[in-house]
C-alpha cells in the first residue's frame, strides 16, 4: 500500500536526508540498510541484473525496515519504471538525462494523467483493492519522486532547460560517467568535473529543485552542507562490504 514518502516530506521541510545505492541484490541488506537508520536507498536495476519479482522483494525489505525504496531504471526504459512504481517504488531514478525530452518521457512513464500516462493498475500498491483506485492516482502523483541523474556533459549544458519544465523532485550528479564524458575517466576530482557539479547545484538553486550531493567522505559532506544542501548519497553497499572486509582481514 502507498505510503507517504518520508525523503519528500523531510526536504519540503528543509531536514537532512541520507541514503546508499544498493547493488547487493538481497533483501537482507537492504534490510540492513533500513535498520542502520538511512533515509533512502536507490536499488540499482541498470547495472544489476535484478528481475521484476527480485525488485519486489527488495522493496518490501525497504518498507519492513523504514527506508523510503528508490529504484534507478535503465536508461529510456518505460516499461521498467513502470515495474518499479507497480511493485511499490517511492522514487525512479532515471540515467543519462541529457535534456528535457528525457525528463518529460520520464514525467509520463511515473506519473498518472492529467501529468502524465502511466498505465492504470491495481495490485499491491493500492492495497489490492483496498484504496479507492481514483484517490490511489491523485496520492501517488504526489508522493512518488521523479530524480534526473545528469551524468553527461549534454545534461550539464541542458541543465535550466531541464529543470525549467517541472515535475523534476530531486537531481542527483553522476560524476562517474561524468569523467568520462569529460574525457577523464574515474577522475571524479578533476576540475571539469567538479565544475559540472556544482553547475548543477547552482542550476538546481535557481529553480528551487533539491540537489542531491554524492558525498563519500565527511569532508565533502560538510562543504555541501555549508553551501545549504541537505540530500546526501553516502555511496553503495557493495564499496562498503569490500572495504569492511579488507579492513578485517588487515586488522585480524
Amino acid at each position: 500500500m502507498l505510503r507517504t514518502n518520508e525523503v519528500k516530506r523531510k526536504l519540503a521541510a528543509g531536514e537532512e536526508v541520507h541514503g546508499l545505492f544498493n547493488v547487493l541484490p538481497e533483501p537482507a541488506v537492504v534490510e540492513m540498510i533500513g535498520c542502520a537508520g538511512y533515509d533512502f536507498v536507490i536499488l540499482d536495476t541498470e547495472h544489476t541484473l535484478v528481475d521484476p519479482r527480485q525488485l519486489e522483494h527488495l522493496i518490501r525489505a525497504a518498507e519492513t525496515s523504514g527506508v523510503t525504496p528508490f529504484v534507478r531504471v535503465p536508461e529510456a526504459d518505460p516499461g521498467a519504471v513502470l515495474h518499479a512504481l507497480d511493485a511499490g517504488a517511492m522514487g525512479i531514478v532515471v540515467p543519462h538525462v541529457r535534456g528535457r525530452a528525457d525528463v518529460d518521457a520520464a514525467v509520463r512513464a511515473a506519473r498518472y494523467a492529467p501529468e502524465g500516462m502511466r498505465s492504470l493498475n491495481g495490485g499491491r500498491m493500492p492495497g489490492y483493492g483496498g484504496t479507492d483506485l481514483r484517490a490511489y492516482i491523485e496520492r501517488a502523483n504526489a508522493e512518488i519522486m521523479v530524480v534526473p541523474l545528469v551524468e553527461d556533459a549534454e545534461g550539464v549544458d541542458a541543465i535550466d532547460d531541464i529543470l525549467a519544465g517541472g515535475g523534476v523532485d530531486l537531481v542527483l550528479p553522476g560524476p562517474g560517467d561524468l569523467s568520462q564524458s569529460y574525457g577523464v575517466p574515474w577522475q571524479v576530482r578533476h576540475p571539469r568535473v567538479q565544475e559540472a557539479v556544482r553547475t548543477l547545484r547552482a542550476a538546481c538553486g535557481r529553480h528551487g529543485v533539491p540537489f542531491c550531493a554524492m558525498a563519500t567522505t565527511p569532508e565533502r559532506r560538510a562543504e555541501w552542507r555549508a553551501d545549504g544542501v541537505t540530500a546526501f548519497v553516502l555511496g553503495e553497499d557493495r564499496d562498503l562490504a569490500a572495504r569492511a572486509l579488507r579492513a578485517h582481514r588487515e586488522r585480524v
